[in-house]
């Protein structure tokens, strides 16, 4: 069983990886032997250290003001949902994948920069449905699932809040993810009508994520080392670097 399980941790530790190069992240991997070890443990102490630091200033940040509220408008074409006004200078486009973690994390470090430049017309966001993480889930299907009720939250006019939420309570991998009814559940407590759910029940936009997903994953602008992965991240058609937390008013000053 040991055997099984290192091998096992050893598979999703190279899939993540694989995710994470094809995002234009590079992992860092460290041994554990010898001086490696106590390096590593000096390196944890330090870490945490910083954690109670960020987690104070968030905290403190979260106290003095408001994330701010959307108010740009939503519209929807195919498997794209398009946030922002139309005529914005700045055009980002976002692949993701509803149950990737590093989704969520972009998600969580942007949500608030980029709201404060959508409503203030200086960019547009297409969000593109991907669905590369189908079979992380358990059963098979979530990120496909997900992805539909994302887009049937366009159609009812609740996206902004659904897609925050959908990352908010992101399930884990290797999870069963949310099923139809509780996706239903979200949407309709955010004020989605009975079509909503008839949406979500019905996976009436599989087709248009499966295209979209082959699509992206064939387009050699948005690979990294002949792979695709998300989160993939483009301004005004062109890729950029993640790890570059300034990529954003870089694009908008430019």
């Amino acid at each position: 069983m040991g055997g099984a399980d290192r091998s096992d941790r050893k598979r999703r530790q190279a899939a993540a990886e694989a995710r994470l190069r094809a995002a234009g992240i590079t992992p860092k991997r460290r041994g554990l032997g010898g001086s490696g070890l106590v390096l590593t443990i000096v390196a944890v102490v330090v870490i945490a250290a910083i954690v109670v630091g960020v987690v104070v200033t968030m905290n403190n940040k979260a106290s003095d003001s408001a994330a701010p509220a959307p108010t740009y408008p939503v519209a929807r074409t195919g498997a794209v949902i398009t946030a922002g006004q139309a005529a914005a200078p700045v055009t980002v486009d976002v692949y993701e994948d509803y149950l990737c973690p590093y989704c969520e994390r972009f998600e969580t470090t942007y949500k608030d920069e980029l709201t404060t430049a959508l409503n203030a017309g200086q960019v547009k966001v297409n969000y593109h449905a991907i669905s590369i993480l189908d079979r992380a889930s358990n059963p098979v299907g979530y990120s496909t699932r997900a992805a539909n009720a994302a887009i049937c939250a366009a159609d009812a006019g609740i996206f902004p809040a659904y897609h925050a939420q959908l990352y908010a309570e992101q399930p884990a991998e290797g999870s069963a993810g949310f099923s139809n009814d509780e996706l239903t559940a979200k949407g309709t407590a955010l004020g989605a009508g009975s079509a909503f759910g008839q949406c979500v029940a019905a996976q009436a936009n599989t087709g248009l994520i499966e295209n979209a997903t082959n699509t992206a994953a064939a387009t050699p602008a948005l690979q990294s080392n002949g792979q695709f992965g998300t989160p993939t991240i483009a301004v005004n058609g062109t890729k950029v670097d993640v790890n570059d937390t300034d990529w954003l008013q870089k694009a908008i000053q430019a």
